[in-house]
């Protein structure tokens, strides 16, 4: 048999496409979300804290506020990032900040298109000054 191969033309044997399949779990978006996220002042996860996420000391298995779509035809991802934004930080001048921010990230880590980032403005992180007002104003 193996002297049949050998004198067998390579041109006569076919070999079947390898397909290679790999897979990015949402999970692995919404970290690299979280990342982006600690990195940008005025901006915050809707519970807990950046740190607790970033350590993993969530006890969920998805991220509170941040969803993927991936569509593995187009090879792209639609993020949809919902946060908190400190009082007097410009909403639009941060949604654009959050939105180059993570799609590069995103990209650059992935080799995947963000076809979208969709950020939305939940509530309010009271500022400092804004705290200390309301402390002294109940007094």
């Amino acid at each position: 048999m193996h002297e049949q191969i050998k004198r067998m033309d390579k041109k006569e044997i076919e070999l079947p496409e390898t397909e290679f399949v790999w897979d990015i779990e949402s999970r692995l978006f919404q970290s690299l979300v979280v990342r982006c996220l600690s990195k940008i002042e005025g901006v915050g996860l809707l519970e807990g804290n950046l740190v607790d996420a970033l350590l993993g000391r969530d006890a969920s298995d998805r991220v509170k506020g941040i969803s993927v779509e991936q569509d593995e035809k187009l090879h792209s991802i639609r993020m949809k990032i919902e946060i908190n934004v400190r009082y007097g930080v410009s909403i639009p001048d941060k949604a654009e900040e959050v939105q180059a921010k993570v799609a590069e990230e995103v990209s650059l880590f992935t080799g995947l298109h963000v076809a979208a980032v969709h950020v939305v403005f939940k509530n309010l992180i009271p500022s400092k000054q804004s705290i200390e007002e309301m402390v002294s104003t109940e007094d």
